[in-house]
Order: C-alpha cells, then sequence, then structure tokens
C-alpha cells in the first residue's frame, strides 16, 4: 500500500482519488473549496457518475480514502502526488497552466527525499519538465521526481474506465519510477506503455484530437448524406464493420464538447502552431464542430418554416452528452442559447441540468419535465441523448405541440414511427 496524495477534487481528481483507494492506497484528497471537502467527507457527490457514491462510501468507511482542504494537507509524507487541478483552455486556445505551477510552488517544501509528482490532468507537452523546474525553483529536494500519467476518462463511465482500462501510459525519464508508478496499478489487467514525458502527453493530445476527427467526420458525412439523400445511420454502419474504422465515434450530432475534446485539439493545435507546423486538419476538425452547432439552428429554423423570432421551441437535453450534469462547452446549451439569441421562446427540459443551464443562458426557461417543456412547441428540438427521450409518450407530446415538428440532433429516434404519428421528422444526415 502506499501513500498517496491527490491534489483537486473535481471530475479527474474525485476519480483518481476513489480508485486508487479501492486499490487498496491510503488516499489523501485536497481541495481549495472548504465546502466541497465538508460535502465530499460525509459522502455527497457533487457530480453525476456511475459507480462514484459507492465507491467514495467505500473509502471513507475503509479509512483509505480522505477529504482534506489544501495541497499542503495531502502533499506531505506522501510517496505519490497527483495533480489533477484543472487547466482550461485560454483564449489561444493553449491550456492555462497557472493552476498546476501554483500547486507546485505550493507542495515543493513539502515533498519528501524520493516522492514522485505525476501530472494527471491534460496538459500540453512539455509540462512533466515545467513542473520539475517549478518544484526546484520553490525548493523541493533534489531527488524529487515527475512523471507524466495521462487519465482516459470518459464522463458517465469514468470509474469503469480507470479501473478497467484499455491502456496504463508512464511517461517519464528514469525506468525504476516507472516501475514504481506501475506497481499503484498491479492489479488492473491492462497494457501497459512505458515511454518519455513528452510521449506520454502527446499520446493523450493526439487520442482526443484524433476521435474529435472522427467525430466531426461523420458530421460532414452527414451533411453531405443530407444532400445526396443518403442515410448516414447506414453509412456509419457500413465503415464501422471495417476493423481499420471501427464503429465507435461515428455516431453524428450536434458536434463534440465536454471538458476534453474540444480544449485537447485546440491544445494540440496551438502546440503545432508554437513549433512551426500547420497542422491544417485539426483546424479543418474544429471548424466542422462549430458549423455543426449552426446547421443544428438552421434545421430548426428550416422547421419553423424559415424564421424563429417568436418562435415556440421545446428543447428536449442540455448537457453535453447523456448520464452526466456536465454543461462544459456543451453543444445542446450553445444551440438552446442560438435560439434564444434568434428570438425563439425557448422552453427547456434536462433530467439533471436544468437549473444550472438556466443560470448560465439569459432568457433559456426550463422545466422540470419534458412534457410540458414541449407543450404548445411550434418544433421539438432534440438535443441530447438521454435514454429518457427514447422512451416519451410521443402521441402525447404530437398532441400538445402547437405543431408537430421534431429535429433529432441525436437521430435517437426511428422516423417512420415518428412520421406514423404525424411529426414531421428531421434527423442529422437521415
Amino acid at each position: 500500500m502506499s501513500e498517496v496524495a491527490v491534489i483537486g477534487a473535481g471530475y479527474v481528481g474525485l476519480t483518481t482519488a476513489a480508485c486508487l483507494a479501492r486499490l487498496g492506497h491510503d488516499v489523501r484528497c485536497a481541495d481549495v473549496d472548504a465546502e466541497r471537502v465538508a460535502r465530499l467527507a460525509k459522502g455527497e457527490i457533487p457530480i453525476l457518475e456511475e459507480g462514484m457514491p459507492s465507491l467514495v462510501a467505500e473509502g471513507l468507511a475503509t479509512r483509505r480514502l480522505r477529504f482534506v482542504v489544501g495541497a499542503p494537507a495531502a502533499a506531505h509524507d506522501a510517496e505519490f502526488v497527483f495533480l489533477c487541478v484543472g487547466t482550461p483552455a485560454d483564449a489561444t486556445g493553449a491550456a492555462d497552466l497557472s493552476a498546476v505551477e501554483a500547486v507546485a510552488h505550493e507542495i515543493a517544501p513539502l515533498l519528501v527525499p524520493g516522492a514522485v509528482v505525476v501530472t494527471k490532468s491534460t496538459v500540453p507537452v512539455g509540462t512533466t519538465r515545467r513542473v520539475a523546474r517549478w518544484l526546484a525553483e520553490a525548493g523541493a529536494v533534489t531527488d524529487v521526481e515527475v512523471a507524466s500519467n495521462p487519465e482516459f476518462l470518459r464522463e458517465g463511465s469514468a470509474v469503469r474506465d480507470f479501473l478497467q482500462p484499455n491502456r496504463i501510459v508512464i511517461g517519464c525519464d528514469d525506468p525504476t519510477v516507472a516501475v514504481r508508478i506501475s506497481e499503484l496499478y498491479r492489479t488492473i489487467p491492462a497494457p501497459m506503455v512505458v515511454t518519455d514525458a513528452a510521449s506520454a502527453e502527446m499520446i493523450k493530445q493526439a487520442s482526443n484530437a484524433f476521435l474529435a476527427t472522427k467525430i466531426s467526420f461523420i458530421n460532414a458525412v452527414a451533411n453531405v448524406c443530407e444532400a445526396v439523400n443518403a442515410d448516414v445511420r447506414d453509412v456509419a454502419l457500413g465503415m464501422g464493420y471495417d476493423d481499420r474504422i471501427g464503429s465507435d465515434f461515428l455516431s453524428p450530432g450536434p458536434g463534440f464538447g465536454g471538458a476534453c475534446l474540444p480544449k485537447d485539439t485546440a491544445a494540440l493545435l496551438q502546440t503545432a502552431q508554437e513549433f512551426g507546423y500547420d497542422f491544417s486538419l485539426l483546424r479543418g476538425v474544429l471548424d466542422v464542430n462549430d458549423r455543426q452547432r449552426d446547421h443544428i439552428v438552421d434545421l430548426v429554423r428550416t422547421m419553423a418554416g424559415g424564421g424563429l423570432a417568436g418562435c415556440r421551441v421545446g428543447v428536449l437535453g442540455l448537457t453535453f452528452k447523456a448520464n452526466t450534469d456536465d454543461l462544459r462547452d456543451s453543444p445542446a446549451l450553445a444551440i438552446a442559447a442560438a435560439l434564444v439569441d434568434a428570438g425563439a421562446d425557448v422552453l427547456a427540459y434536462d433530467p439533471v441540468a436544468g437549473e444550472a443551464a438556466a443560470a448560465r443562458v439569459p432568457g433559456l426557461r426550463v422545466v422540470t419535465d419534458p412534457y410540458e417543456a414541449v407543450a404548445d412547441a411550434e418544433v421539438v428540438a432534440l438535443l441530447t441523448e438521454w435514454n429518457e427521450f427514447r422512451w416519451l409518450d410521443y402521441a402525447r407530446v404530437a398532441a400538445t405541440t402547437a405543431v408537430p415538428r421534431i429535429v433529432d440532433a441525436r437521430n435517437l429516434l426511428d422516423p417512420a414511427a415518428m412520421r406514423r404519428l404525424g411529426f414531421t421528422y428531421r434527423g442529422v444526415g437521415r
């Protein structure tokens, strides 16, 4: 069992702390938000994530997991210190490392000889070297090591992704340090990729940028399918059977969002520009993603007869994807905001994030019942693929709307079934 400190109790930090405790390590998880720490210490989970409440409860009950206020309270005496603080994109698309730098300076004097500081947050290439420099500047002992161990967590399945990963990546200069980090994951049967720190950091950014590329590609194909009267669902199915392509991330929709894909794709583009490479492919990926949100707005506008001013639109779903309460860079929320800006009267429902969404978009009205959201609507816009929306009583929806028209931005519904119920239906690429 190892003494582990996790700095940051956000999405990545909480998952890392709870899962390392499950693996038998003694974990102190720190956050600067005292209220958040107090709630976590009582087992109250501030994020929607399957399996997280029971995992935290188990860690607290066994006393392998503790929550503390401030990085120093966690870092002292720790063998491993995982940095899981936020690295948001700045105005240029580059990752803002100010929180990482601040924590490095804060914990440096407290690190014990032989401690390993591990960057877990998504960071640009070269961050491991920067952290080592910041630690040295702040007085860390000379034999503290720094490594990269990027996370590959999907919101909604983060616990499973951590405990049953398809690979574990460790990047550092000293093989003995890599062995020590690998021992933290000894009971997890997964391929272990051991490389230098820069390559580990690049693996994370390149992986997310590639997934973003697949999404933008299938969305662009979907738009062509609409023009030539093809069905993108069948096109994606036929493509996905090719082992060289695979079916994952070939679902057309309103574009990618969340905390990772947009930021990591933009950050990799920024890194390439800094080193003199014109990564035009990634620029195209981001451009397609931005235009896809506009495309969904245009579909709603067309369905409404060409104008949105005064049009009542019922929106179903606001989070960036189903099974999470995350609104960060949500295409659904951006589309709802664009509809409001265009003069539409937007009434929205989301199973978990309605109130938070309303606080972010002036003029957006939210309700607590999906049928209330679509009542008297001239167009219904299904924007997030919550399974709940698959099983709504659409005969009831058709009866309560002013006009039974629906834009299914997730291709969640059966077009033929919807048309039999009297809907004018538009999907993406169908």
